[in-house]
């Protein structure tokens, strides 16, 4: 049986620990010590104490002990972490500190990718804890990564100040619309129905699905207004977006000029668009550099169009996840809110000059 250590309170401790409890002002943690404490007092073991407050069975120990030591003054404070850590002094735990840090950001672990705590704490001899504070101070987290890509396009400097002019100083007398195709987006019916979310538990799906077919989504952006031009085709060629082209020709204002924002997907230069343009002169074409679709503020609109109806949606058919994403553009358009441009070409030329030197120093 465990022997456990005995707690004998006054009635002056008592009410000071059932006053801590009441306050709003106190925080969770020494509200739960000064239970453990309360039914210490009450002869409880730990275990029927861990099992109560739904906590480990060492943290009833250790508190109790703690009270017992030092009175209240013991479990109001954090014990101090990692301070003293496997008996090391502060110049061993900074050298230490110092080597994970090195090794995190200059290597990797054998046959593995990137470190974990338990990978780097074995290679150092240390706790997995210990490395994940030192992670946290540090601001590293080597189990995520992001993508990226830097521009090579030889007149990315001209193009993108074209277009991020468009965006902060737009001509007058004109409109401008960013436009693009979502394509490939997939009816897509899962096998199973999924189960409803309820309190403690998300919704659910299944992961496997059913493939009824896919569309295309042209959309144009007025960037001033926010308001959205889209149509649903099933093929994604140059005949297409010439087509969609004058649909948002047809529905802009006649005494305006247009700005289109596009990127060079082959479909926007064919011969046969160049013709039409030829033929419309308010219609303009500005093309963002190569790799730079997050120039694009119709970016903005696709991201929200599949978190808030594609990515959980499930549609037995193309129409029926056509319809959706008509009835998605029409709620949208009935309280339009523009995506809003504020870095200048400038901020944006020297961001990706210190993305080009880390590329170069990396080689």
């Amino acid at each position: 049986m465990e022997s456990k250590v005995r707690i004998s309170l006054s009635e002056n401790e008592i009410r000071k620990l059932e006053e801590t409890i009441r306050s709003r002002q106190t925080g969770q943690r020494l509200v739960t010590r000064a239970r453990i404490v309360l039914l210490a007092a009450q002869g409880k073991s730990n275990a029927a104490i861990s099992r109560e407050l739904g906590i480990g069975l060492n943290a009833a120990r250790s508190w109790r002990a703690r009270y017992a030591e030092n009175g209240f003054a013991g479990i109001e404070k954090e014990r101090p972490r990692g301070d003293n850590h496997g008996g090391k002094s502060s110049i061993e735990q900074a050298q230490l500190r110092s080597k994970i840090i090195e090794l995190t950001t200059q290597t990797k672990p054998e046959n593995e990718t990137h470190w974990s705590t338990r990978s780097m704490a074995k290679k150092l001899g240390t706790t997995h804890s210990f490395v994940n504070r030192v992670w946290q101070e540090s601001g590293l987290k080597p189990h995520l990564s992001r993508s990226f890509k830097v521009s090579n396009d030889p007149n990315f400097e001209e193009k993108l100040k074209d277009v991020v002019g468009l965006y902060l100083s737009p001509p007058e007398n004109a409109v401008i619309f960013s436009v693009d195709e979502k394509s490939s987006i997939q009816a897509l019916d899962r096998t199973q129905p999924g189960l409803p979310m309820k309190k403690g538990r998300a919704g659910t799906m299944t992961h496997d699905y059913k493939r009824h077919g896919t569309s295309t989504l042209f959309a144009a952006l007025n960037v001033e207004t926010g308001e959205v031009i889209g149509e649903c085709k099933s093929r994604h060629r140059h005949q297409e977006f010439l087509s969609f082209l004058k649909t948002v020709e047809k529905n802009a204002p006649k005494n305006l000029d247009l700005h289109l924002i596009v990127d060079n997907y082959s479909t926007h230069k064919h011969e046969s668009v160049k013709r039409w343009l030829s033929r419309n002169e308010r219609v303009k074409l500005h093309f963002i550099p190569t790799s730079s679709s997050w120039l694009n503020l119709v970016e903005r609109f696709f991201g929200l169009l599949t978190e808030k109806q594609l990515k959980r949606g499930i549609f037995t058919s193309v129409r029926e996840l056509e319809t959706c994403i008509h009835s998605y553009i029409e709620n949208h358009n009935a309280s339009p809110k523009p995506f809003v441009w504020t870095k200048s070409a400038e901020d944006i030329l020297e961001k990706v000059g210190r993305a080009k030197n880390a590329l170069n120093n990396s080689i």
